[in-house]
């Protein structure tokens, strides 16, 4: 059934035996429709058109537009990861509003084709993704022959390590300028003893610290937990990082208010990963940091963690990357240093002036 298309009205017909349409509203002059049955793709955009609305608004049994739109209520897409579905959802929409109105049997390789020839490099493979999911899906839900999408290239992009590592000097930089007991300090902390996403270090607080004494959460990007050392000894390859833990339990103490969680607005409110990104990395900027991201202190932690000896089973748990070579560029990088260090008992610098004893004390 048609979405019921107001003050269209038929007069005559076309010699091709179709009914000929006006699009005239009480008052104004009557705006001739093609000749095309009028749940052509064609014929509705040319509808939206002189209604002025929007060819979302004209989804009709049958088209890509509906056809989108169950795939977004669908488990294929609920179930994705929550910053994967953020990424794509505003995608869907666009296309919905782009192509909703043409007919979903009638999608080939060619009109996927020309709508990626929009873009180029990340972008174009962003909008691939989208495409492949929603094809996929399409080709179990309509028992399509094949996936329209098959046999469509990624663009090439240069190769980049994407989110720069913190150094030391910038990591006391940081520290300099925001004090323990503001919220800047406490987010970069939290961020950098657990090297959790922003998107999970936002949901972190009192709750996820258990009897033991571990802290512990399950990533919303891939679902695998992630389990760290918080209130309890640490495992020998930890112990030179226990002055990282000894700041955050300081800046976790030093809040002037309890809430749910540890990072949390002025009126204690939850904070949207997106925007915590953008304010953390302007707090940056402001302590003369440039180009340095919290998921850079991800990756901080990472390095740390093989540094001092980590096996890459440990660094996983404490990570929680579920591929191990996420992580094996790091591992690498540090096994080399280890092989030409001078001893096997060399002693390896805590990264910061505070050192726990053995015991936790």
């Amino acid at each position: 059934m048609l979405t019921k298309l107001k003050h269209l009205n038929p007069s005559g017909k076309f010699s091709s035996g179709n009914t000929r349409y006006y699009y005239r509203p009480k008052g104004r002059k009557g705006v001739a429709m093609p000749d095309l049955p009028p749940d052509h793709p064609e014929f509705l955009a040319a509808y939206a058109k002189a209604a002025g609305v929007s060819p979302r608004a004209l989804v009709t049994r049958g088209s890509l537009g509906a056809a989108m739109t169950l795939y977004k209520a669908s488990d294929d897409f609920t179930l994705l990861a929550t910053t994967t579905k953020l990424q794509r959802r505003p995608i869907l929409d666009d296309l919905i509003e782009r192509y909703g109105h043409a007919s979903r049997e009638g999608l080939a390789r060619r009109h996927i084709d020309k709508d990626l020839d929009r873009f180029t490099g990340s972008v174009r493979n962003n909008h691939l993704k989208v495409w492949r999911g929603f094809c996929a899906w399409m080709v179990d839900h309509y028992k399509l022959p094949h996936n329209p999408s098959d046999g469509i290239k990624k663009s090439k992009v240069a190769k980049s390590d994407g989110h720069i590592p913190w150094d030391e000097d910038q990591i006391a930089k940081f520290r300099e300028y925001w004090s323990v007991g503001t919220m800047e300090r406490l987010a970069f902390e939290l961020i950098f003893w657990t090297g959790a996403r922003v998107s999970d270090a936002i949901r972190l607080g009192p709750r996820n610290i258990d009897k033991d004494g571990w802290l512990f959460f399950s990533q919303g990007k891939t679902g695998r937990d992630a389990v760290i050392p918080f209130d309890r000894e640490l495992p020998e390859f930890a112990e030179p990082m226990a002055g990282d833990l000894a700041l955050l339990h300081s800046s976790i103490s030093a809040r002037n208010e309890r809430h749910i969680t540890y990072l949390h607005t002025r009126r204690g409110a939850s904070r949207s990963s997106k925007s915590i990104s953008q304010w953390f990395a302007a707090k940056a900027r402001k302590a003369g940091i440039e180009d340095r991201t919290a998921h850079g202190l991800r990756k901080s932690r990472a390095e740390a963690l093989f540094e001092n000896g980590a096996t890459m089973a440990q660094a996983q748990a404490w990570i929680g990357h579920k591929d191990p070579r996420m992580l094996q560029h790091y591992a690498d990088k540090y096994d080399k240093r280890r092989a030409l260090s001078r001893t096997d008992g060399e002693q390896k610098v805590p990264t910061s002036e505070i050192k726990f004893q053995k015991g936790g004390k």
